[in-house]
């Protein structure tokens, strides 16, 4: 991704120039050659893209990363006409970089390297240490103050993050924030809670919570769960409106656990499991959980204690119920929404047959939501049950999809069938919906679709998919109901 502050008209030769010039740089390969490089490039912009991770001129270097992961980096810090002038501490002999005439690149683009070098305490060293950030992130950094470029990418773009709120670049920090959210999912979104709420990124909090809530069961399972802090656990476990088994919420705490004990050097043992879950396992409503998942799961996982087990299974059975630890009101979770795209649904006595072929539906929508599954007509002459076989792709790409049955009463009422996991879908982009249904013949049918539908704060639009083989499009046929989470 990348970010042109002063955008400006360049011939082809120049921005290649350039550019080879910026890879060079990033390979510490910075040489220039020739005595009037400057008379290359037009534009100020352009000679100080130059100028980056480039030891000509430079005036200060940081020594950035870890002891022994640290690179070296060029930087430039005041303009070449200006005098040097002593330093006005008291008792200090050193001289102090000037102000004279302005600063340079790196004083202008932070107001840390500004207090840095030209405040109060500015430093004189010609060396300074970077322990905490990683090189590749500094360096990107430097490409954003010295060439107006932001170059993100998934492995460095959260100690990107780190850095540019380290040294105050706003746009920079924005910048990475957008990118994290932009490539957020279930298999990286409780990591990046994690991280969200160290950095006080409120809305990228709120974007995680929206998809661990969604694709709860996605995200547990994933391995970036395992790498959570306690108090990001504790957090997940807490949730009101998290929308997954509660065996699957036990299961990922023992693996968190299992992750832990080795963070920890503990022997991988269940006395070790339950100590570094501590209070916590009291958050996993284990109460709630269906009898056989508690009895084949929790009951049998040896984490929980005799009488903890023992009284759970009282309060399954009992009349009089024990008091638990634990909390024993089920969870929320999310409720579905319908996007409905009929006005009416109709039958005729030689419509509408199914006949193996598939009804597809092509649909946007303007916020980013999660498709859960759809609500299908069934028989229009009686009772039947229904093979469905789902199906949601994106350019072609299968998302979701998934084969269950349905059992239809013979009325108009439409019918879910749900996909396992619910499909994270971006906003502004279209998405095929399709299904192949296999049981009666002959079906209820929609009339008078709609091209556009308003749900709540989500505006869905709709367009025929030449995937339909069926009859299904805009004005009629099947697939009447979305079933989302928003």
């Amino acid at each position: 991704m990348a970010a042109e502050i002063f955008p400006t008209k360049k011939p082809a030769t120049t921005t290649n120039t350039v550019q080879q010039y910026q890879q060079q740089n990033l390979n510490n390969n910075n040489t220039i050659q020739g005595c009037n490089w400057q008379g290359l490039y037009p534009t100020i912009r352009e000679r100080n893209s130059v100028m980056f991770n480039n030891e000509l001129m430079a005036d200060v270097h940081f020594v950035v990363g870890p002891p022994g992961g640290t690179q070296r980096l060029p930087g430039h810090r005041v303009s070449i006409d200006s005098p040097a002038r002593p330093s006005s501490h008291p008792g200090r002999r050193s001289w102090k970089r000037p102000t004279a005439g302005g600063s340079y690149v790196l004083a202008v683009g932070s107001s840390v390297f500004h207090a840095m070098f030209y405040g109060e305490l500015a430093e004189d060293k010609d060396e300074i240490r970077i322990p905490d950030v990683e090189p590749p992130s500094f360096l990107a950094m430097l490409k954003y103050i010295y060439c107006d470029e932001i170059d993100l990418c998934a492995d460095t773009v959260l100690a990107t993050l780190y850095a540019a709120k380290k040294y105050i670049v706003p746009h920079l920090a924005r910048a990475c924030v957008n990118f994290l959210e932009t490539s957020l999912s279930a298999k990286n979104a409780c990591v990046l809670l994690s991280q969200s709420c160290l950095f006080e990124e409120p809305d990228l909090t709120q974007r995680c919570w929206e998809v661990i809530d969604a694709q709860a069961e996605l995200a547990l399972k994933s391995e970036g769960f395992c790498d959570i802090d306690s108090q990001t656990l504790e957090s997940i476990l807490r949730r009101e409106t998290l929308n997954a088994k509660e065996i699957v919420v036990f299961e990922a705490a023992l693996s968190w656990a299992e992750a832990e004990c080795q963070r920890q050097d503990l022997p991988l043992s269940i006395d070790n499991k339950r100590k570094v879950l501590g209070k916590a396992v009291y958050l996993i409503r284990i109460p709630t959980m269906a009898l056989d998942d508690f009895a084949n799961g929790a009951a049998q996982s040896g984490v929980l204690t005799l009488n903890e087990t023992n009284d759970i299974f009282l309060w399954y059975t009992a009349a009089k119920k024990p008091e638990l630890q634990f909390v024993s009101n089920p969870r929320k979770g999310l409720v579905p929404q319908r996007c409905h795209r009929f006005q009416s649904c109709a039958y005729r006595s030689n419509q509408w047959r199914y006949r193996g072929r598939c009804d597809s539906i092509q649909f946007a929508v303007d916020k980013r939501v999660f498709i859960a599954g759809f609500g299908l007509y069934g028989s229009s002459c009686g009772s039947a049950e229904y093979s469905a076989k789902i199906e949601l792709k994106r350019q072609g790409v299968v998302l979701g999809q998934n084969l269950s049955k349905y059992f239809s009463d013979g009325s108009s009422n439409t019918f879910p069938v749900w996909f396992e996991y619910p499909v994270q879908i971006e906003p502004d982009t279209f998405y095929t919906a399709s299904v192949v249904l296999d049981g009666n013949e002959l079906s209820y049918f929609g009339q008078e679709g709609m091209t556009e539908v308003q749900c709540g704060k989500v505006t869905f639009q709709f367009q025929c998919s030449s995937d339909s083989t069926n009859g299904t499009g805009v004005q009629g046929g099947q697939i009447p109901e979305l079933i989302f989470y928003a």
